[in-house]
């Protein structure tokens, strides 16, 4: 009985343990696209531009961001400060209004 009960809580604790070749689960994580720190100067012209994941890979590439948050009119957002993330803050018709970094 007792090997029994061992050899049932060996198994169980087997089916646990992940694999590190193991996908993360739901979406896939986007690439890193800049060089970490996040420069808004060259955005300027997308400015007005409606919201596309195209945009999104332009906007961080020129940037040199690595993170990127869509921040839509109403909606809340954390005040922790990244250097390397971009800011891309939207209009009710998702259209560019304006960049920031953090």
């Amino acid at each position: 009985m007792l090997k029994w009960s061992a050899l049932i809580g060996l198994l169980a604790a087997g089916g646990c343990v992940g694999t590190a070749a193991e996908k993360p689960q739901g979406r896939d994580l986007p690439p890193v696209m800049g060089a970490g720190k996040c420069y808004t100067d060259s955005l300027q012209n997308l400015i007005g531009q409606h919201a596309t994941s195209d945009l999104a890979a332009d906007a961080m590439k020129r940037s040199g961001a690595r993170e990127l948050r869509w921040r839509q009119p109403g909606t809340a957002a954390t005040m922790d400060y990244r250097s390397g993330r971009l800011n891309i803050f939207l209009d009710e018709k998702n259209n560019v209004v304006r960049f920031s970094c953090g």
